[in-house]
């Protein structure tokens, strides 16, 4: 049985490096395991209590729940957005942390990794997001950390996909968190 890890792209650039970043994880995808790029974060309105009322949720912000719930674990991409996480992602966590009692996030594993312009790589934003998303009732596996610096500079002419130190440490971000997601399964 393959575990199912939803991905979630912070940057909704066309030719974002985390967009890249995450397109790597999809193509190096340890065997047994499927990674999927959640599309429309950007078509979900920003979370309000009164238009999630059951019935009536928006199909975007239902699209995303419905993903949650068939995942097994999720993997964060995040760019750092004036030293914080990008308000799509934060957006995202904050419809799947509701309804209260019910997070799509259901204590499943959730790793954030990303790439950022500056000399550390965006750790500020993922700090944020995974502060963010383990409030929301997801299990974040702390020590599973990427962060990759420079990335303007690093990726002007390269995809990630095709930088040897990046697929190694990515591999082995995804090939853990793959374990982490089984384990939730078998439980």
């Amino acid at each position: 049985m393959s575990v199912r890890i939803l991905a979630l792209v912070g940057s909704l650039r066309a030719g974002s490096h985390n967009r890249q970043l995450a397109e790597a994880a999809v193509k190096f995808a340890p065997e047994g395991s499927d990674i999927e790029i959640f599309e429309g974060l950007a078509d979900i309105p920003f979370y309000n209590e009164d238009i999630d009322v059951e019935g009536s949720v928006p199909a975007a912000a239902a699209k995303l729940r419905a993903a949650a719930g068939e995942a097994d674990g999720f993997l964060f991409f995040s760019p750092e957005y004036n030293g914080t996480i990008p308000a799509v992602l934060k957006n995202a966590i904050d419809w799947l942390s509701r309804p209260y009692g019910a997070s799509g996030f259901g204590g499943k594993p959730v790793v954030v990794v990303g790439t950022a312009y500056g000399q550390f790589g965006g750790v500020w934003a993922q700090d944020e997001a995974r502060k963010a998303v383990g409030i929301a009732g997801g299990k974040v596996i702390e020590e599973l950390k990427l962060s990759i610096p420079g990335s303007v500079v690093r990726f002007a002419e390269t995809h990630p996909s095709e930088d040897a130190e990046v697929v190694a440490q990515l591999t082995e971000v995804l090939s853990q968190l793959k374990g982490h997601a089984g384990e939730a399964v078998a439980a």
